[in-house]
């Protein structure tokens, strides 16, 4: 997924401007998944401090070749149909972002009424041909009847995590909305070496930045949101019954890519790492053979697989986590 995300921008964007920004155990091998990227290009956290701090570093590399330049922010754990469709609505949500100063989402207009995703109201069209609306407000992953509503509505839209911004733009906000975080990333900007920030800043620095997402930290408290409403399919793959979206499918619904006997089933995701499951009587239901766990639930309430995470949280159960 993360070569077919480097791949999507590719011809949009110019290889050598092409940045990834991961952690520092998966560094060797993003470069060895992208080896037309140059090196230089795999920004390696020493530890994971949430999604700002990715982008002011992400930033802060951008003004340094570019004071004007714009960024794409794509999470590589997304699928996504129609590159010619994608290209289009990013071209627009990067004029948006450089020509008006905007902090630009991409929003997915909702197939059902997901409990897993974030959610964004549209506000008033913006001037210009570009398609771009305000953001009236973010709301957090509802509960089931609160989703329906929305979806009702019309007006609100999936908060896709695809963003675009000027460089200069995005850590005047981090400024103005995140001042510890923004000052911190000054310093660790001043450690540079070869124009690259030094490793021993970055372990020095880097864990004692502030750890919050951008939507929370400042998307929810900027006056410069705007939205291009996706005209692309598009899937975030943080649940099990969403990734077997993409899964062989039989003549009653049911996805697997393992061995599958369905007798009077339907509409099943199965994940068994090579085990022959046989489902009886049952229907839309996921399961998933981990090797250690064993995972039977609801479709419809595959998102909700975190509580599961909470409870061995409190019970202790720590090798499973």
């Amino acid at each position: 997924m993360l070569e077919e995300t480097a791949a999507r921008v590719r011809g949009l964007v110019d290889d050598e401007n092409v940045l990834v920004v991961t952690s520092e155990t998966l560094a060797g091998g993003v470069r060895k998944l992208l080896p037309w990227m140059p090196a230089r290009n795999v920004l390696a956290e020493p530890v994971g401090r949430n999604t700002a701090a990715a982008v002011g570093w992400a930033a802060l590399e951008v003004a340094r070749r570019n004071e004007n330049g714009v960024m794409l922010v794509l999470p590589a754990d997304h699928l996504i149909e129609n590159r010619k469709r994608f290209l289009a609505d990013m071209g627009r949500g990067l004029a948006l972002a450089y020509h008006q100063r905007r902090l630009v989402t991409f929003g997915i207009t909702p197939s059902g009424p997901a409990t897993g995703y974030g959610y964004l109201k549209a506000g008033k069209t913006l001037q210009g041909d570009l398609g771009g609306r305000q953001v009236a407000a973010f709301y957090e992953k509802p509960k089931l009847a609160r989703a329906r509503r929305y979806v009702a509505n019309k007006n609100y839209y999936w908060n896709s995590g695809m963003f675009a911004w000027r460089a200069d733009v995005v850590l005047e906000e981090i400024d103005k909305h995140l001042p510890l975080l923004r000052r911190a990333l000054a310093r660790l900007d001043r450690q540079r070496s070869s124009g690259r920030v030094t490793k021993a800043a970055l372990v020095r620095i880097y864990p004692r930045l502030q750890a919050i997402s951008v939507d929370y930290g400042i998307m929810e408290h900027s006056d410069k949101v705007a939205m291009v409403p996706a005209s692309f399919d598009w899937s975030d793959v943080g649940s099990w019954d969403v990734a077997g979206e993409s899964w062989p499918e039989d003549a009653h619904g049911n996805r697997s890519r393992d061995d599958l006997v369905s007798v009077d089933s339907s509409g099943n995701m199965v994940y068994s790492g090579g085990k022959l499951v046989a489902l009886v009587g049952v229907d839309d239901l996921v399961v998933v053979d981990s090797g250690d766990a064993l995972l039977v639930c609801r479709k419809d309430r595959s998102q909700d697989v975190r509580e599961v995470v909470t409870v061995l949280e409190k019970t202790g159960v720590k090798r499973l986590l």
